[in-house]
């Protein structure tokens, strides 16, 4: 008895161990749904909410904790999908693919009145985080919140965090904004300029600082679009992490966060209270085609010191050259330069108008369109034989075949005056180049300066020892970048731009990695089917939905065809013009031609009655 006693408490204490080591379980049962809003305090509109609640709460876990989101559809005639913007999803043992979100991609979407579940475990990442749709432009409308990943080894004190979500704002629902935008009479590609910037989903807003105290600020852009600026005055930030990763303490006083970025500051507080202080967003006005009447660009929050004193005056930067500039940040663990790389991948990108008129953006002439099969099902369900062949997931989603293990390098050529923040699933990468802008000549004539793509025999920066890893990067108009990673991660992940219209454009590409071991790791779950099932979308086959011959890609969705040769925006612009004037010049012709025929006919009429009233002569 005594024996069976000891064996039965040392069991029940390694089943102690195993269950505090597994962290906690945080369940979440949301249901999508439009929440009548007025954000900004200009309009009232209406925004997605949670369970009947916007803004939706922050989601706060531990390393290691397990993570359950039960997400419901609860919208009349749109489908959705959640991403977890950041998440590798690595575990092996939990089909960690199907957790990723984007709908066909590692899942179908998620109809109306179905549930889809989110259920993985957070291991071996922490940091700032969030979560977003990813179906359409959704999260434009609010569909969004943070998660935070917490640490007990965090490697700096503070005294209290605090979340600051940024994001730009729009009146008109996502879906309106979208169609006035991918549309023939856009022809350039002008993207959406918003109304506004938000500033935790409100403007004017506040912080209070008490005196002498350590806070940790998490800064997330949470928007579509406009990159910001952020500043406090005569007050200096210490960036110690960025996109979940741990970095050298670097000390600044001007912030830049691109849509999908995360950048976490420590603030040391006055040791007076007598007066506030102007926390300043600005937008990026270089990203937009034209500011429109009444835009603010500059949005001054307060941070309280003293509820009596005087808010604080907006505050305006004089430069934003004093940017930190984010390659020469270095990560607190410093993993080396990855060797030279086994497979490199160059995608050019471009903005372009097709057939349709409208305007596309693309990697390497291909604008992502989305297949009839999720990419995740194809790897899944194709032949050994096959599951390596690119052509059997579609030209159109860009698809790369990753080996397991091989160093992969990753060359992003803008040759478009616009600026891209990059986000790749599944991974953070070192940045081993990044380019300034090139919208101007190098020379420093004032001209219009040329895409400057990757040379490789000669680049621009010398490789770092220890290059920053992040998630998300910015692509600098005209410039290029260069990414590294190991392609460890079995899995389809999603490289794409974070401006959601440029996604919505079609700038993105799909790393299909290690497709064997994927094949051996993931299976379909009944959740992931019966999903499937109510959107009416197959199981089984290659990206045209075809089972039978693997290699038949017939019915497969793909880009328009292109313009006529010669037809371009500016031959569209020209085309109109040309119309405008050639009418204007008819009319004019018209007009006058009718006037001098008028004034002719009055005046034959006068001299023959002249004559007719003269008397006669006699004889």
């Amino acid at each position: 008895m005594r024996s069976i006693g000891l064996t039965t408490l040392f069991a029940c204490l390694v089943l102690l161990i195993r269950w505090a080591a597994a962290g906690q379980t945080h369940e979440y049962n949301f249901t999508t749904g439009w929440v009548r809003r007025n954000p900004d305090g200009m309009h009232e509109k209406m925004m997605i909410g949670f369970n009947g609640e916007w803004p939706i709460p922050d989601i706060h876990v531990n390393k290691g904790d397990r993570l359950i989101v039960r997400l419901t559809n609860g919208f009349d005639d749109q489908p959705t999908s959640l991403h977890f913007h950041g998440f590798f999803h690595r575990n092996v043992d939990e089909n960690s693919n199907q957790m990723d979100g984007p709908q066909m991609v590692t899942q179908c979407p998620i109809m109306p009145g179905d549930t889809y579940v989110y259920n993985f475990t957070v291991d071996n990442q922490v940091g700032t985080y969030w979560m977003h749709s990813h179906s359409g432009a959704q999260y434009t409308d609010g569909m969004r919140t943070a998660l935070i990943v917490h640490d007990e080894d965090e490697p700096f004190e503070y005294d209290e965090e605090m979340i600051i979500q940024l994001s730009d704002h729009y009146h008109k629902p996502y879906y309106e904004v979208m169609d006035e935008f991918l549309t023939r009479y856009n022809p350039t590609g002008a993207e959406p300029v918003p109304q506004n910037i938000l500033f935790n989903n409100t403007v004017n807003a506040s912080i209070s600082f008490d005196p002498d105290t350590v806070y940790l600020l998490r800064f997330i852009n949470v928007g579509n679009f406009v990159s910001q600026y952020v500043y406090l005055e005569d007050h200096e930030f210490t960036i110690v992490e960025v996109d979940g990763v741990y970095v050298t303490p670097n000390t600044t006083s001007l912030l830049y966060l691109a849509t999908g970025q995360r950048t976490t500051v420590l603030v040391h507080s006055k040791p007076e209270s007598n007066k506030n202080y102007a926390l300043m967003q600005i937008m990026d006005e270089t990203m937009l085609d034209v500011v429109t009447p009444g835009l603010i660009l500059n949005r001054t929050n307060q941070v309280l010191y003293n509820g009596e004193a005087p808010f604080a005056d907006e505050y305006f930067i004089d430069s934003f050259d004093g940017v930190t500039n984010d390659f020469y940040l270095t990560p607190l663990e410093k993993t080396a330069l990855l060797p030279d790389y086994d497979y490199q991948i160059t995608l050019d990108v471009k903005m372009d108008n097709l057939g349709d008129g409208v305007n596309y953006a693309f990697f390497n002439n291909i604008s992502y369109v989305a297949p009839k099969v999720p990419t995740l099902v194809t790897a899944i369900t194709a032949p050994k034989h096959l599951v390596k062949n690119p052509s059997i997931y579609g030209e159109n989603v860009n698809p790369f075949i990753l080996e397991y293990g091989e160093v992969v390098e990753v060359v992003v050529n803008n040759y478009d005056d616009g600026r891209h923040p990059f986000h790749m699933h599944g991974h953070n990468f070192q940045v081993v180049q990044k380019s300034p802008s090139f919208l101007e000549d190098p020379s420093g004539n004032g001209e219009d300066g040329e895409p400057i793509p990757y040379n490789s025999s000669s680049p621009l920066m010398e490789f770092p020892d220890f290059p920053m890893r992040r998630d998300t990067v910015v692509l600098e108009p005209n410039g290029h970048i260069v990414l590294r990673f190991v392609a460890n991660n079995p899995g389809i992940w999603m490289f794409h731009c974070h401006v959601d219209w440029h996604l919505e454009q079609g700038l993105a590409a799909l790393f299909i990695e290690a497709p064997l071991q994927l094949q051996a790791n993931e299976a379909l779950t009944e959740n992931f089917k019966q999903v499937c099932s109510t959107g009416d979308v197959p199981v089984a086959g290659n990206a045209a939905g075809h089972v039978d011959d693997w290699l038949n890609l017939a019915g497969l969705p793909r880009q328009p065809d292109p313009l006529p040769e010669g037809f371009t925006w500016k031959g569209y612009v020209a085309f109109v013009m040309s119309c405008f004037v050639g009418i204007w010049g008819l009319q004019t012709i018209v007009h006058y031609g009718l006037s001098e025929s008028i004034q002719d006919d009055e005046s034959m009429y006068n001299k023959l009655k002249e004559l007719l009233e003269e008397p006669a002569e006699s004889n």
